[in-house]
């Protein structure tokens, strides 16, 4: 079943610029991984790197004379709560990460607790974009996407699209923000993609996903990769060192 699904360098072949996507499944070995990058068309958006944090990970601009608006290009990305990963393209990031700290037991009340934030969050206020708000979040057995997107051109109604996946191997989910380049943007369509999971080590996934964006819009990549055991690496990508 796996042999027919397409790969990430399949799906993202002559896309220069998908946006912001994130990617999560499983590996043939049992191993979660999770994948997040961000690209870039103007300077402000190519400036930044990617750079750890104690629960994950966080923007900051790589040439801070250069930083012109902070609003929706500085953020925390990934952060965790317990066992449950939380990803995204935005503040919203915190938006879910503090409702998570209401639950009991965060990895049982993941997915309720994931709508409930993302119900109080709505797409980017960036017209004519209307930029979607991607977001992922990962538990132990399986795993949520979720994209809040504009359902017109006017930015007058927010729609919220959420995805809930078991856990297969050899299989991942991939998300983006917009279709492909344009001018406005076009946003993403239908639902995430289903695709064979990268392999490897956090490294050499890393290194697999970049080459596969187009390099001169690619900006920044995580991965993370959890094994059953519950160990983690982690690999980052800046195009700027």
């Amino acid at each position: 079943m796996c042999t027919e699904l397409k790969s990430l360098q399949q799906q993202l072949e002559g896309n220069t610029y998908p946006g912001r996507g994130i990617l999560i499944g499983q590996s043939t070995g049992g191993s979660t991984v999770i994948a997040y990058f961000i690209m870039g068309r103007s300077v402000n958006s190519r400036n930044r790197i990617f750079e750890k944090t104690d629960d994950g990970i966080r923007t900051r601009a790589f040439d801070e004379s250069k930083l012109t608006d902070p609003s929706l290009i500085i953020y925390a990305p990934v952060r965790k709560v317990g066992g449950v990963t939380i990803v995204t393209n935005g503040d919203q990031t915190d938006t879910v990460r503090d409702e998570l700290l209401l639950a009991e037991d965060p990895e049982k009340e993941r997915f309720v607790r994931f709508a409930n934030a993302l119900a109080r969050r709505e797409f980017e206020p960036d017209p004519p974009n209307f930029t979607p708000r991607i977001s992922g979040i990962v538990g132990e057995d399986g795993y949520e996407l979720s994209i809040l997107k504009s359902e017109d051109q006017t930015g007058g109604v927010c729609q919220r699209n959420f995805f809930r996946y078991a856990f297969e191997p050899g299989v991942c989910h991939f998300i983006h923000t917009y279709e492909h380049d344009g001018s406005p943007i076009p946003t993403f369509r239908g639902e995430p993609r289903r695709l064979l999971c990268p392999e490897g080590s956090a490294e050499e996934i890393a290194g697999y996903v970049w080459s596969c964006l187009d390099e001169n819009n690619r900006v920044s990549l995580f991965v993370r990769k959890i094994c059953a055991c519950g160990a983690e690496t982690t690999a980052i990508i800046n195009k700027h060192c």
